[in-house]
């Protein structure tokens, strides 16, 4: 019988790019977008400032900085999505996320407008990808440091990432007992 060991990095797991999207699974990831502005908030939902200054993690973001992380990310995501559908392949541009997180806004700001522009961004992001076509879905871009990538993994990348930072913080919760 063997034992698995909790990572708090990576609480569902580690993200695997390897599988190909089929066109049937495209449906559950994007639902799975769709719902993180609802189930984002209802994490943080009763947190004093207090616990929205503890990290998930020892030495981990604060869930405060989670929570401002994920727009910064979808956002980036949402022109990524935009970029390869309209130009051929193009290569994007990262972001140091890590120094995006020390940011006094990051840092100190509630997590109200956070919620709220990933309420708004995702209006406008689910939509384009339920509409996108199975050729759209093909469609390639470059990352700088993961290489050429589909706009299906990219789908699948940040089907992960929903999950994964809503867990930081309902996990944290749960182990805090909050």
């Amino acid at each position: 019988m063997s034992t698995q060991i909790f990572d708090p990095r990576y609480p569902i797991g580690d993200f695997d790019a390897s599988a190909d999207v089929s066109h049937s699974e495209r449906a559950g990831l994007i639902d799975t977008i769709a719902s993180l502005p609802r189930a984002l908030r209802a994490a943080v939902h009763g947190l004093t400032d207090a616990q929205l200054d503890t990290p998930y993690r020892d030495g981990g973001w604060t869930v405060r900085q989670v929570v401002h992380h994920v727009p910064d990310s979808h956002a980036n995501a949402y022109i990524r999505f935009r970029l390869a559908l309209t130009e051929d392949e193009p290569t994007i541009r990262v972001y140091n996320e890590a120094k995006w997180a020390e940011l006094p806004d990051a840092r100190t700001l509630p997590v109200a407008p956070s919620l709220t522009l990933l309420e708004g961004l995702h209006a406008r992001w689910v939509p384009l990808l339920r509409e996108m076509s199975p050729q759209q879905y093909a469609r390639m871009l470059v990352h700088p440091e993961r290489g050429r990538l589909s706009l299906g993994s990219m789908l699948r990348l940040y089907d992960w990432h929903s999950r994964h930072h809503t867990a930081h913080i309902t996990r944290l919760r749960e182990r805090m007992r909050w």
